[in-house]
């Protein structure tokens, strides 16, 4: 584990985002674009049911867009950094899902897709998001990972004197690694939450697939308990995060003990009121870098605190 307190931050993304632009792993390759100066798209909002997608329809300008990339990247790792960036230009998501999740073959074949060979979905190994920005700009974003290659499917529609999204290959792919990642100390540690949202408890130490604590102390809570004694009303959640090792059924399960075990090692530090602090267990659904690797799954294992109110 992590050995610092760390800000996840727009510097801290596998993929960074300059403006409203988002960037793709280097050697993604553009399969196609398809544009419509003016037509109605149906914005996918949940999922599949009685052989039909609830949807919500919008109308303007339309671009279609499909990227394929080679070697050995899952659908999660290249659909969680397009995620942050598109939250971070702005976007509110509405919906997500994950293959049987979304409804598997009816949910496949209830949205639009790009027909192959320009977009190919696998029924058991795809990720899907449509997201909002303002009221009239919405995008989905569809990712599945086929034989050796991960497809990646983007549909956005905007009114025609709005700019569209620049999507582009980076030149490279920078690996997020403890060394990497932004440092705060105790004094600027309410500032990082108000800004960032939330943080890396990076110095707590699990056995691997085990909810146990360790010993300490770790200055990460102390630093969490003097900011949540000195301000009464915040609020925050504790998140667990796992790598990718084992089913995802497994590691929400063990991330939800995770940040249990972490709050209440918390409330022993401070009197507090106990609903002031949640948690919940994300499994291996938002990895802060890949898990091809010993020291990406190391910083993947983590606990963040997320900011709910202040």
């Amino acid at each position: 584990m992590i050995r610092r307190l760390a800000i996840i931050g727009a510097a801290a993304l596998a993929m960074p985002v300059m403006a409203s632009d988002l960037a793709l792993p280097a050697g993604a390759r553009v399969l196609g674009e398809r544009s419509s100066p003016m037509a109605r798209y149906a914005l996918p909002l949940g999922p599949a049911a009685d052989d039909k997608v609830p949807a919500e329809y919008f109308e303007g300008q339309i671009l279609r867009r499909t990227w394929r990339l080679a070697g050995d990247a899952t659908s999660l790792q290249l659909f969680a950094p397009m995620r942050q960036q598109l939250q971070a230009a702005g976007y509110d998501i509405l919906y997500q899902c994950q293959a049987q999740e979304c409804g598997g073959f009816d949910f496949r074949f209830g949205i639009e897709v790009v027909p192959a060979p320009d977009m190919i979905v696998d029924i058991g190994d795809y990720l899907f998001l449509s997201a909002l920005k303002g009221e009239s700009q919405a995008l989905s974003l569809l990712v599945s990972r086929s034989g050796s290659s991960t497809y990646i499917q983007v549909i956005e529609v905007a009114p025609p004197n709005v700019n569209l999204i620049a999507i582009s290959p980076l030149v490279s792919t920078p690996e997020v690694v403890p060394d990497h990642v932004a440092l705060a100390d105790e004094g600027d540690l309410i500032g990082a939450l108000s800004s960032s949202g939330r943080v890396v408890l990076a110095d707590l130490e699990f056995e691997t697939g085990s909810a146990r604590l360790g010993a300490g102390p770790f200055d990460s809570l102390a630093q969490l308990a003097s900011v949540l004694t000195e301000n009464p009303e915040m609020r925050v959640m504790l998140v667990g995060h796992t790598d990718n090792v084992g089913t995802q059924e497994d590691n929400v399960a063990l991330s939800q003990r995770r940040a249990e075990a972490v709050r209440e090692r918390l409330l022993a530090l401070i009197e507090a009121d106990a609903t002031r602090i949640e948690v919940f267990g994300a499994g291996f659904m938002a990895p802060l870098t890949s898990n091809l690797t010993r020291e990406g799954r190391d910083a993947n294992r983590r606990v963040e605190a997320v900011l709910m109110s202040r």
